[in-house]
């Protein structure tokens, strides 16, 4: 089954964002021009290689309206953003939790497997992070090692410190 989704590119200070949008108006990826291949790679697995594409354009004002306002220091703005995934339900359980850690706090990724109900599944619960297709409105750079060090971002370690930096968040660098 095909799919047709819109892509926009928005400036940070961090590098260009590449937000994918359907129909709909939802969320299905959040990533970083840098790392569009990776993107790419992501939607693939979700939908099926070759079922999706990407049409420029200028994205849903309201997703495009609230990542504006979370880079601008809104933080909240991004909990009024409607997601639609694919992944499996286990990732899925995993995304949905990433977005109830709070503003300016970090989790251990054995604290968010405790939070799913699921503290042996530490290790799963790192792959999903890995595997989140959309990162920023699902936090996953929240995400720190069991002592609050920085851990893998796939955006890269330097976004990841400054996300943290800019919702207030303490970690070890």
């Amino acid at each position: 089954m095909s799919h047709a989704f819109e892509l926009t590119r928005i400036p940070t200070p961090v590098g260009a964002m590449l937000i994918v949008t359907d129909a709909e108006g939802r969320l299905r990826a959040l990533d970083w021009d840098t790392h569009r291949t990776r993107m790419e790679r992501l939607l693939d697995r979700h939908y099926g290689p070759g079922e999706v594409t990407l049409t420029e354009g200028p994205g849903p004002a309201a997703v495009v309206a609230a990542l504006k306002a979370y880079l601008a220091g809104d933080h909240a703005a991004i909990d009024t953003i409607p997601t639609a995934t694919g992944g499996t339900e286990f990732q899925r359980r995993v995304w949905a939790a990433l977005r109830e850690i709070p503003v300016g706090e970090t989790w251990s990724y054995g604290r968010l497997a405790a939070h799913i109900g699921r503290p042996a599944a530490v290790r799963a619960v790192g792959l999903a992070n890995a595997a989140n297709p959309v990162s920023i409105v699902a936090p996953c750079h929240r995400v720190t090692g069991a002592n609050g060090s920085l851990t893998g971002y796939a955006g890269g370690l330097e976004r990841k410190q400054w996300l943290l930096k800019h919702e207030g968040a303490a970690f070890r660098g």
